[in-house]
This record gives C-alpha cells, structure tokens and sequence, in this order.
C-alpha cells in the first residue's frame, strides 16, 4: 500500500463477487518515539476516528506490514 503502483484506493472483491471500496484508517505510531510523543499521537487518533465515525480502524508499528495482504487479513474481520 505504500508502494507507488498502488491505487489510493483498494477495491475488495467478495467472496460472493461484490465489490467495495472500504474507508479504512491506517495509521502508524513511528517506532523509537518518547513515550509522551506516542500517547499525544494516541490521544490524537482516538479524537479523529471518534469525529468522523471510522469503523475500520487499523495500526502497525512497521511500515513495511502496509500491504495488499495485510490490509485484506485487516478487513477480513468485516465480512
């Protein structure tokens, strides 16, 4: 998902043949941040998926987890 080849949108194909384009939140907590830096980023997020309403919500502390078959295991929980 990082990768420039990849849309910024994901087109998910159901096992039945629908197909979505599922709004996710994915954010990442930088690894080696102070731990006062990382609950002021929590503490960010948390204001921010609670304002718009986001359902599908997902972290990673690597960003080199970000892709197409992470995402899918990630959305694999809303079928």
């Amino acid at each position: 998902l990082c990768s420039s080849t990849l849309n910024k949108y994901y087109k998910y194909v159901h096992a039945d043949g629908r197909v979505s384009y599922p709004l996710c939140f994915i954010f990442s907590s930088p690894m080696g941040c102070k731990p006062e830096q990382q609950m002021m980023y929590a503490g960010s997020k948390n204001r921010l998926v609670q304002s718009a309403d986001l359902t599908k919500v997902f972290e990673t502390r690597n960003v080199d987890d970000l892709t197409e078959e992470w995402l899918k295991n990630q959305l694999a929980f809303f079928r």
